[in-house]
């Protein structure tokens, strides 16, 4: 898929996003569209206009909000950095640069989705056969119903974009939708990729049935339609599609990209002469001053939290392979000033935590298969994952327990421990609903999912279980910590309208309206 990319995304990138920078998100729209007109010749040209949806327009909400929303509200991470400290802080503004990229990015990919949808199936070749076109407007709409389940969780009602250039066209002042009504569009665009994706898994990424089968079954139990959760997650787990990997760590090396556990990954490709292609995250995450990437970055900016490095339980598996702890040593993690690996130092601190991130970090261009192993400044290869499969499991096990506080049920159990006994855990033979968010925080820890486990909890619980998190830091290395324990309020809970749309569109700041349904 990626050298089909690069063969057609400036193409595409001039039709589906010339907009100025003024522009208010209501404005990413394909308005030059028509001067591709001619494009859609074959098959490999039809693929090629989904091909953008899987990274470019996801680049602002991949590179620093994706951290701050998923983990930084949910206490998983500290910062030294003033960008990141009012998601850990719970003083987060409508003017917040972050809150902006996230909402912009993730109606970003609204418009382009909404362009392959709209536009690409009218102006195709007759000689392009239609299922082809069909699994692509539903790759399409996979992508759509993406970006508004993360709209929808982190602001609630917002406004349902079905045909980008129409409205841009007409009153850009307009009203949120309901919760419920983006919910049912969600489920709406899933059950059409679900019908009209590709058959199978394939080896470059792309949306399958399947991937719709298993987002499906998320969204299914956020909704708590807890029956057809655990039909859509069993019909994935059944299929022989996906299987864990049987290293925890491999789900996040680049070189492993779209390996059997990926259900759905953004692809990011690290070219030294382009931007918003790319995977950042290795220059926020990499300690600062340990020569582990080579190429100039590496600022430790984000860490793990006190927090959830004393969560872990002792023997998981996991643990190594997400943070960095003293006496840890990484014999892939080789640079000119690791020339044997890395081993994270005990005697000296390089963390407010005491702590650093081990994933999404892939290390120097020698680590990734040689001097020019698609490692620059800032710039990495390795997908963003999603969902895995190992979500799959918890998801089903969650759904059979159908909102009860605990359950012996075999099957719950069963898919549980699945995930438990990759980690080298103990089984359980019975489990609660705390079990599952526990697990679910320390199997997903760093892949920005805490936060919505939160949110969508009992909200006197969710405030209890914050407000007892550790969020401070260390003074120096030896001494205990420096306790920040915050307790948030219920407008936390949802981000603020960006102000720049709310100046542009007053209406966003109304209450949510039902949507009207074609």
């Amino acid at each position: 898929m990626k050298k089909t990319l690069l063969k057609y995304t400036v193409l595409l990138c001039l039709g589906l996003t010339a907009t100025s920078c003024k522009e208010t998100f209501l404005d990413q729209t394909p308005q030059h569209q028509i001067t591709i007109d001619n494009f859609y010749q074959n098959r490999e040209q039809v693929l090629a206009s989904t091909s953008t949806l899987y990274g470019f327009p996801w680049f602002n909400f991949n590179d620093k909000a994706f951290a701050c929303l998923g983990d930084g509200l949910g206490g998983n991470i500290h910062t030294y950095d003033g960008q990141y400290q009012p998601f850990i802080n719970f003083s987060v503004q409508a003017s917040n640069p972050r809150v902006g990229e996230a909402w912009g990015s993730l109606f970003k990919v609204v418009g382009m989705s909404n362009a392959v949808i709209n536009i690409m199936p009218s102006r195709v070749s007759a000689s392009v056969a239609k299922e082809d076109v069909n699994a692509a407007v539903g790759e399409a709409r996979f992508m759509r119903a993406v970006a508004y389940f993360y709209l929808v969780r982190l602001w609630g009602g917002v406004p349902i974009i079905e045909d980008s250039q129409t409205l841009a066209n007409t009153d850009a002042n307009i009203n949120r939708n309901k919760a419920e009504d983006v919910y049912k569009f969600i489920v709406r665009d899933l059950q059409y990729a679900e019908l009209n994706c590709q058959q199978n898994k394939s080896v470059d990424g792309r949306v399958s049935i399947w991937t719709a089968k298993a987002l499906l079954a998320k969204v299914y139990l956020y909704q708590k339609d807890y029956v057809n959760a655990r039909k859509k997650a069993e019909e994935v787990i059944n299929s022989g599609q996906f299987s864990l990997m049987a290293d925890y760590a491999d789900c996040f090396k680049s070189l492993k990209n779209n390996n059997a556990e990926s259900v759905f990954a953004l692809q990011w490709k690290a070219n030294p002469d382009t931007w918003g292609t790319q995977n950042t995250m290795q220059a926020y995450l990499a300690p600062y001053g340990e020569g582990i990437t080579e190429t100039g970055d590496g600022w430790g900016s984000i860490t793990p939290s006190i927090d959830l490095v004393s969560v872990y339980e002792k023997g998981d598996k996991r643990k190594k392979p997400t943070i960095m702890t003293s006496g840890d040593y990484y014999p892939e993690l080789v640079s000119k000033s690791n020339p044997k690996g890395y081993t994270y130092p005990s005697t000296k601190k390089i963390s407010d935590s005491k702590a650093n991130w081990r994933k999404y970090i892939v290390g120097s261009p020698p680590a990734n298969g040689g001097t020019d192993g698609d490692v620059f400044f800032m710039k990495t290869n390795l997908n963003t994952n999603i969902l895995r499969f190992a979500e799959v499991y918890l998801i089903a096990s969650e759904a059979i327990m159908a909102g009860a506080a605990n359950t012996s049920d075999g099957k719950a159990v069963e898919y549980f421990n699945k995930v438990r006994s990759r980690a080298g855990l103990a089984p359980r033979l019975a489990i609660t609903s705390d079990d599952i968010i526990q697990e679910r925080r320390i199997e997903l820890a760093g892949e920005s999912e805490y936060w919505y486990d939160l949110c969508r909890m009992d909200r006197a619980k969710a405030i209890k279980i914050i407000s007892n998190q550790e969020r401070g830091n260390y003074y120096d290395f030896t001494s205990p910590p420096a306790s920040r324990k915050l307790t948030p309020t219920e407008k936390d809970f949802l981000m603020p309208i960006p102000l720049t749309e709310s100046d542009r569109s007053p209406k966003l700041l109304e209450e949510p309206v039902p949507y009207v349904f074609k």
